[in-house]
């Protein structure tokens, strides 16, 4: 049995990078950083970030560019892949990126609560009715998801 799964939640390094493909798809780039906590051999604690580069295709690809900022919060659940190309000056390079499979979106940078916004690859994220929507192609300056803007009373939650 083979099994190829990864779950990382960080913060975007990077703003979504969205380009088209020969085949008509879309592909997003984007990286994000994840940090654990660890104990230096002097005893202090320190931190451990590692980096990661996400891919992401098809409608997700799209809504990843529309809402995704760097500083921002995500969820992704993928696969691990290597990718290999030869580049003139340095050779053989090598690239293992994460294929998004799943998002899920977290607060917006700068606010203080939000909610998470769960994006799967068959989602119909647009609220629009279909004679409203147009031909389907994205773009980078369409409008922010309408946050709500109410506070929330910890005493009134019922837990």
């Amino acid at each position: 049995m083979n099994i190829n799964t990864i779950h990382v939640c960080g913060n975007l390094t990077r703003d979504p990078e969205l380009k088209a493909l020969a085949s008509g798809g879309s592909v997003a780039s984007f990286g994000i950083a994840t940090n654990r906590a660890v104990k230096k051999p002097d005893g202090s604690k320190g931190e451990d970030t590692e980096f990661h580069h996400i891919v992401v295709f098809g409608k997700l690809a799209e809504t990843c560019a529309q809402y995704l900022r760097k500083g921002g919060i995500a969820y992704v659940q993928g696969r691990v892949q290597t990718r290999s190309w030869d580049s003139p000056d340095k050779g053989k390079q090598y690239r293992a990126e994460i294929v998004a499979e799943k998002v899920k979106f977290g607060p917006r940078p700068g606010s203080l609560n939000g909610p998470v916004k769960d994006v799967a690859p068959d989602s119909d994220t647009d609220q629009r009715p279909p004679s409203e929507r147009g031909s389907g192609e994205a773009t980078a300056s369409a409008a922010p998801i309408p946050y709500p803007e109410e506070d929330i009373n910890p005493d009134d939650i019922p837990f």
